[in-house]
């Protein structure tokens, strides 16, 4: 065993990066504040100089996982890229969250994938239902196994270790002062309660939570076992069932909806048993290469050791699901010395296991590092930072907008403007005519020819396109140019340029555009100067939009 030694009060490994215990302490602090915490907050929660926070900040923004928004640090999408590469990795999503959103639909309820995090539950998937009362919890969030239904189905599978741990926390935080995504204890139950509730879940192979989180709250799971594993199998994940008193007492979920549950486990349990052995997948290469010219252009603002750390975590994935030292290292271009100290660090954190023939593998807990504020963001959240960027270097209003269910219009979704005299005034919310906008024929020219709802085609100047064939014809056009230019057609003196945002498949979900007056740019200076920046600006919003979405639901509306 390495030697230990003390930092920050906490004993550590003498071969772990104290950098990258910083800066995952900072990630955690951040994630538990809700995605945004102020530089002068960051040090306080984490007990850090501000001098190392702002090192920190500003190497994780070098990274893109943060944005530097005046005194307040905020986690950006592209933090998600190191909880995407543990449930890549799991493969469980992938798997089994098309069933669990289908169970969601066909019973009305909020469904969960969870898995054991320690003596805790983390989920891995939530489909929710849209109601003024519904699932609060996001992917990623940490539940006290105890307050849960799963909770007693993963203990059913606790060592004597990991009882005697879960003791010792409930005796250290009675109020779970730890779980910031549960509201705090306010009556303890005898430990006692919940071994008996773990006994009856391992003869009944079902657990129930009848308001153990929050009054009204109620919840059935079922266990998903390895097929391919013998005895019985060893629990994967398990599924729930939530919902609230006002819709069904927790003994009613147990009589009416816990024979559809088990059925839903039954299909997922068969996904697993026939779903080939993940294949072993082209490693990334190179991953902590550009570290080097980030240290030599900031200097001693950026923590070079941190974000080489934080890239041994991208390394694992779908198909890399266990890493021996030799994988990491080739996939991270880092030294052998180098990759085993970060590996080391994480190991102590928590967020590393040893797999056995001296492989490596990710746990539950790197979900913690700011994946669930970002894991129910929206469009509009995502493009409004670049929406301000791209007003600031065009000096120009930006806005992103969707189609409307009609498919007649276009609604503003987000908007960055510009200070102006005379400036394009337009609201989040408001809905224009799609056939007349540069981000309605951005819209309409992706989808197939028949399902273009045109509308009623009203001269809105005298410029305006209202001959269907024309703009049919028009739309061609936008869907071969790949972007769109309106030139007066919805106002006089109003001319705009949009270009597509797509989705990880391909779609078209959004656009983006830029409007001004017609007498500051002319058509052409529009094309040359402002639609290369719109094309930038569309591509960073899909790169987060990708990464967000990959395990995600992103809403666009």
């Amino acid at each position: 065993m390495p030697a230990k030694t003390t930092l920050d009060d906490c004993a550590v490994p003498a071969e772990a990066v104290t950098p990258l215990i910083r800066g995952v302490a900072v990630l955690r602090q951040l994630t538990e504040a809700g995605g945004t915490l102020s530089a002068s907050g960051l040090e306080r929660a984490t007990g850090l100089a501000r001098s190392t926070v702002d090192r920190i900040a500003s190497t994780l923004a070098r990274m893109g996982y943060v944005r530097l928004d005046g005194r307040d640090v905020v986690l950006a999408p592209p933090v998600m890229a190191l909880g995407n590469a543990y449930l890549a990795a799991l493969g469980l999503p992938a798997l089994l969250s098309a069933h669990a959103d289908a169970l969601a639909d066909e019973l009305d309820e909020s469904v969960s994938l969870a898995v054991g995090d320690r003596d805790g539950i983390r989920f891995i998937h939530q489909a929710t239902r849209r109601r003024a009362m519904s699932l609060s919890f996001r992917i990623g969030d940490l539940l006290p196994a105890e307050r849960t239904a799963p909770g007693p189905l993963f203990a059913t599978e606790w060592t004597a270790a990991r009882w005697h741990a879960w003791h010792e926390r409930r005796a250290a935080d009675p109020q779970d002062r730890g779980f910031p995504a549960v509201p705090p204890r306010e009556h303890r139950s005898p430990d006692a309660d919940f071994e008996r509730r773990a006994a009856r879940a391992r003869e009944d192979g079902w657990a129930l939570d009848d308001q153990l989180i929050e009054p009204g709250l109620v919840a059935v799971s079922v266990p998903v076992r390895d097929p391919r594993a013998g005895g019985g199998g060893r629990i994967v994940c398990v599924v729930s069932v939530v919902s609230h008193t006002s819709r069904h007492s927790a003994a009613d979920l147990r009589d009416t909806l816990l024979p559809r549950l088990r059925a839903a486990v039954a299909e997922m349990e068969r996904e697993l048993r026939e779903a080939p052995e993940p294949r072993p997948t082209a490693a990334p290469a190179g991953l902590a290469v550009w570290t080097g010219a980030s240290k030599q252009e900031l200097g001693r603002e950026f923590v070079e050791s941190l974000a080489r750390g934080l890239t041994v975590l991208t390394a694992f994935g779908e198909g890399r699901a266990e890493l021996t030292l030799t994988d990491v290292a080739r996939a991270t271009g880092l030294a052998r010395a180098t990759a085993r100290r970060a590996l080391i660090t994480y190991e102590h954190l928590g967020l590393v296991r040893q797999s056995g023939n001296r492989g490596f593998a990710l746990t539950p807990r790197v979900l913690s590092l700011g994946y669930p504020p970002l894991s129910r963001t929206s469009l509009a959240q995502i493009a409004t930072p670049h929406l301000a960027e791209l007003a600031d270097r065009v000096h120009e209003s930006a806005s992103l907008a969707v189609l409307t269910p009609s498919g007649e219009e276009v609604q503003y979704t987000a908007r960055a403007a510009t200070s102006r005299v005379m400036s394009v005034n337009v609201t989040v919310g408001t809905r224009l005519p799609a056939y007349a906008t540069s981000l309605g024929r951005v819209l309409l020219a992706d989808l197939p020819p028949g399902e273009r709802k045109l509308g009623d085609l009203a001269p809105l100047t005298r410029r305006t396109t209202t001959d269907p064939a024309t703009l049919r014809g028009a739309l061609e056009d936008v869907r071969t140019l790949g972007y769109a230019l309106v030139d007066e057609e919805l106002e006089a003196g109003l001319r705009s340029v949009a270009v597509p945002v797509r989705d990880r498949t391909g779609r078209v979900v959004a656009a983006v555009n830029v409007a001004m007056h017609a007498a500051r740019r002319s058509v052409e200076e529009c094309v040359r100067d402002v639609l290369p920046e719109l094309v930038e600006t569309a591509g960073r919003v899909e790169g987060d939009l990708r990464v967000a979405g990959r395990f995600a639901r992103v809403t666009t509306a």
